[in-house]
């Protein structure tokens, strides 16, 4: 059985935290699935078009895929056959936060595991929420996303 994991988020913008996370669990992962997540209640920065592209231009390896997806991201798991959701900890606060949902996910469907990964600590302050902040004052966040990406 071909173990494919979820990696979901808005990824608006992605960062080099996201992409850390991600090309290291492609080793471990026979498919990874970045999914962009569309809530039509949340304001995005950028387009789900500009967020898919950015995606786009920081991975090439064969076994990442981007998607989007609506709704509950333990549905989307069910429907792409998925059975392991991805999630990256910067800190103990998120560990607190991601437990929860963890916790919820594995009681509406027990057969899908999810999996922590650390973020490095050089790279454990990054937000995407604080990218955004930089970006509205005119700062430079070219040190906080992916190289392909200019914003």
């Amino acid at each position: 059985m071909e173990k494919v994991a979820v990696f979901p988020g808005s990824f608006d913008p992605i960062t080099k935290g996201h992409e850390s996370i991600i090309k290291r669990a492609s080793l471990l992962f026979d498919k990874i699935v970045v999914a962009i997540g569309v809530n039509s209640s949340k304001k995005y920065m950028f387009s789900l078009e500009q967020r898919i592209r950015f995606c786009e231009a920081t991975f090439n390896e064969s076994n990442i895929s981007i998607d989007t997806y609506e709704g509950l991201t333990i549905d989307y798991c069910t429907n792409i056959g998925a059975r392991y959701l991805l999630r990256g900890l910067r800190t103990s606060a998120d560990f607190e936060y991601e437990s929860g949902i963890a916790q919820m996910n594995k009681a509406m469907k027990s057969e899908t595991d999810t999996i922590f990964m650390l973020t490095p600590p050089e790279l454990s302050a990054i937000s995407s929420t604080i990218v955004r902040d930089i970006l509205k004052n005119g700062g430079d966040v070219s040190q906080f996303v992916p190289s392909g990406i200019k914003l």
